[in-house]
């Protein structure tokens, strides 16, 4: 039997072949800065949903798949450029951000060139062509989606009263409708019918929105080695995370600790908000979306493709642990 880190492994070398043979030979500053980020490395997530997707609906397709998978991973790729770009990041996967390395009017246009190559890669794999169409439609209404999400995201910043709803809504576009729409096109190109389609997407949204609260987690409690940015880096910035959110919905305020913080204040944070019962309620949310995740897989046949499927939204609330 396949352990899930056995399979991501194995889908992370094919999609590293595949970058390496589309990217690995460019030239001029504006495709050097386009793949960048991919050479970077990654766990490659949202290609291994896709191929998953599309194995537990038949069998065997994945390889004819290959294209679309990369599709998503070249997604993901220029919503991290510019959200860079957003954010003034300097570091990325260990390396400098694109912008930091080749400015930000070639970054913007990097992004760009890998916004439209995920479209083409889309259109190249071997599927129907009533299948390619529902699935580039699928990704067009997705980067729509996801530059809402951001949209909120930088709206909050300026807000102190964000509600849970508000929170979950965003992060379901900013983040949860790519693994959505990553699992859906997978199941789509290897000809899922709607309902199968629509499970399927029900449950990357979900399992991406567990994503991203195990996220705002490990922000708080891992190492910056660890995590790859500063502990405790979205209170000091003042983000409205789902932590945030539930302190001041029980009475903790955290404007205090928007400054630079020493080891021993993040602990005392910690504490305060454990002893609160701010953590074990923000982790109980994560969990929930994980199980209704897993649920909407209960339609699909049972294969060894859907159990790591399970098994990816309970790797989803425990990373960082």
């Amino acid at each position: 039997m396949t352990t899930l880190e056995d399979y991501l492994e194995k889908n992370a070398d094919r999609m590293d072949k595949m970058i390496n043979r589309y990217f690995g030979d460019v030239y001029g500053d504006l495709f050097r800065a386009s793949a960048h980020l991919l050479f970077a490395g990654g766990k490659r997530l949202r290609p291994a949903v896709v191929i998953l997707a599309a194995d537990a609906v038949k069998k065997g397709s994945s390889d004819d798949l290959l294209p679309a998978a990369l599709a998503l991973e070249l997604t993901h790729n220029f919503t991290l450029i510019h959200d860079d770009i957003m954010d003034g990041d300097v570091t990325r996967r260990g390396v400098p951000t694109v912008h930091t390395v080749w400015g930000e009017p070639t970054a913007i246009l990097a992004g760009d060139v890998l916004y439209a190559k995920a479209f083409e890669f889309i259109c190249i794999s071997d599927a129907g062509n009533l299948e390619k169409v529902r699935a580039v439609r699928m990704l067009a209404r997705t980067c729509t989606e996801i530059c809402e999400g951001q949209s909120m995201d930088i709206a909050f910043e300026a807000r102190r009263d964000v509600s849970e709803a508000e929170y979950l809504e965003m992060v379901a576009k900013k983040t949860g409708v790519l693994y959505g729409a990553a699992a859906a096109i997978g199941g789509v190109l290897a000809g899922a019918n709607p309902i199968q389609a629509d499970a399927l997407y029900q449950f990357g949204v979900n399992s991406g929105v567990a994503f991203q609260i195990q996220d705002d987690l490990i922000d708080l409690y891992a190492s910056s080695e660890k995590s790859g940015k500063d502990r405790a880096s979205d209170i000091r910035e003042g983000k409205q995370t789902l932590i945030a959110i539930t302190a001041r919905e029980k009475g903790l305020d955290l404007a205090p600790y928007q400054r630079e913080l020493t080891g021993a204040e993040i602990d005392d944070l910690i504490a305060r908000l454990e002893d609160a019962g701010v953590i074990d309620e923000v982790r109980a949310t994560a969990i929930e979306r994980a199980v209704v995740a897993k649920e909407a897989l209960s339609i699909l046949p049972d294969s060894e493709e859907k159990r790591l499927l399970g098994e990816i939204a309970d790797f989803f609330i425990n990373r960082g642990n």
